[in-house]
């Protein structure tokens, strides 16, 4: 049987479920659930877009293919959502913007409703303004721990970075090496503060993650953190599955 290669746009076979999150605040956000086909999810991928104001909503790229492709791969879920006032293809969550304040509100409402339907072994996975979200929101929630794509510092403060050494979570940073806000020197110098912090630095690696080898090279990152059973993830798949 002939094996096809994973590409850009390759969707692999997963449920989605579509959904609005109800925030305490007040706010209906947009969201969507992928699971794998006939089986549980081993775990879940909670996924914080970046920043609203510059493009990012929930089909920014790298979580667009997390879901396409981890479900069937990696036998994980994947949580999308709008953060407030945030549009995508699929429509617009209430609220507007509130510079990762209000937002605070958002990241909470998606850990209770990955709670309350009984998923498993929950991360949050940011990316960019994502990362400050997980850095000054996540360390309280009932969460295994933050996995970082290219974190920007500009919101989370060193007091934030600080009080993750008094949780027992993991909070993973995956740096690329030409990033536009921190490179992994000064990712190494900034998150000093975290005792446990692990980085993982990408050679060739920018912010927006542009092109087929950096987004493998990060999904696989995700996986080795999330489900290492299932690490490193194949290249090609049987041509029935597309």
């Amino acid at each position: 049987m002939t094996d096809l290669e994973i590409r850009s746009g390759t969707e692999l076979p997963v449920i989605r479920k579509p959904f609005i999150l109800h925030t305490e605040d007040g706010q209906d956000l947009l969201a969507e659930l992928a699971l794998p086909v006939g089986k549980a999810p081993v775990a879940t991928l909670i996924c914080l877009h970046p920043l609203p104001t510059h493009g990012g909503f929930m089909e920014s790229h790298v979580m667009r293919k997390a879901s396409n492709r981890l479900p069937f791969l990696a036998d994980l879920a994947v949580l999308r959502f709008n953060t407030r006032g945030t549009e995508s293809p699929q429509g617009k969550s209430t609220g507007h913007f509130d510079e990762g304040v209000g937002e605070r509100y958002d990241l909470e409402a998606a850990v209770a409703w990955a709670r309350a339907e009984g998923l498993p072994n929950l991360w949050l996975l940011g990316w960019s303004f994502g990362t400050e979200l997980t850095l000054k929101y996540g360390v309280n929630q009932p969460v295994l721990g933050g996995i970082l794509l290219a974190p920007p510092l500009h919101r989370a403060t060193q007091q934030d970075l600080e009080r993750w050494n008094h949780v027992d979570k993991r909070l993973v940073g995956i740096i690329p090496e030409h990033d536009d806000y921190l490179k992994p020197q000064e990712a190494a110098e900034s998150f000093a503060v975290v005792s446990k912090f692990e980085q993982v630095n990408v050679a060739g690696g920018k912010h927006l993650w542009v092109g087929e080898d950096q987004v493998r090279r990060v999904l696989n990152e995700i996986v080795r953190v999330a489900n290492p059973a299932a690490y490193p993830l194949p290249t090609h798949v049987a041509a029935s599955a597309v």
